[in-house]
């Protein structure tokens, strides 16, 4: 049986998409919609269905201005969609949207195999620790502050280089607490402006210098209303414009609700690359 580790490695071979689950009251996108256990369950069955490599399960919103939640009800939110999912999907790669040790150990433990943290291991330092001894992939993201105060915090004097340096020492943190696989993520709309969001995008090539896989995540984001002045639900075409510009600067991980489009999109990328020559 591969190891977890093992078989992303087998999906890194092409385009990776990941779906989202928020099993949260408050989440920008679907406002609550996937609260429910077993909507959330359903809901990710669809997203595999569609395509989907991952489902990432969140239980707590990193909205900005989102209020943090303890680790009783985090476990309370996540436990049962994540017993639920393998019980139906026993080969679902399942990842963990959490900063919490105790909630990305407790569901690795039910079968997850992959960590996705918002924080980079700054909220909580133990989450090296679970990804070193459960052998896990784990997502270390930029951001500054909480989600609650993130975005009062957006000055920077260069912000790609100020995120690779950021993402430069906890990568090293992390590779010093054993962990053996790593993914970077820019951290789109997290703590930035609408204007360092797309120069972030701009120059995600810059990133690949780092020597890591990268994950990026525009979904139905801010920096895309902020322009058309359309909500969330509407704005799935724009999001995969930007991520098929993503993908052209060399990105692995494509992080998106519209599994669907998603999945069109990467069939026509791949028919561009493979005849690229």
């Amino acid at each position: 049986m591969k190891t977890p580790i093992e078989k992303l490695n087998d999906l890194l071979s092409e385009p990776i998409l990941m779906g989202i689950t928020n099993v949260t009251p408050d989440s920008f996108s679907e406002k609550g919609k996937y609260f429910d256990s077993d909507f959330a369950i359903e809901h990710s069955l669809q997203l595999m269905n569609d395509g989907a490599d991952i489902i990432d399960i969140g239980a707590e919103s990193t909205r900005p201005n989102a209020d943090s939640i303890s680790e009783e009800e985090e476990l309370k939110r996540i436990v049962p969609v994540v017993k639920g999912l393998l019980s139906e999907s026993p080969s679902a790669f399942i990842s963990i949207d959490t900063t919490k040790s105790k909630i990305a150990e407790e569901c690795i433990k039910l079968g997850a195999q992959m960590l996705n943290d918002i924080s980079a291991g700054t909220f909580d330092e133990r989450m090296f620790f679970v990804a070193a001894k459960y052998e896990v992939p784990i997502v270390l993201m930029h951001t500054r502050g909480s989600p609650k105060t993130m975005q009062n915090n957006t000055h920077y004097e260069n912000i790609v280089s100020e995120i690779i340096e950021f993402l430069s020492k906890r990568i090293e943190r992390a590779v010093s607490e054993g962990v053996k696989k790593i993914i970077i993520d820019p951290g789109i709309g997290f703590a930035k402006s609408l204007e360092d969001n797309y120069r972030i995008i701009n120059q995600l090539e810059k990133f690949i210098l780092l020597g890591y896989p990268i994950m990026i995540g525009v979904s139905r984001k801010s920096l895309i209303g902020n322009i058309l002045n359309i909500p969330p639900i509407e704005r799935d075409y724009s999001s995969k414009l930007l991520e098929f510009y993503s993908l052209l600067k060399g990105v692995s991980i494509i992080r998106t609700h519209n599994i669907k489009l998603a999945f069109e999109m990467k069939q026509i990328y791949s028919a561009i690359i493979k005849n690229n020559v």
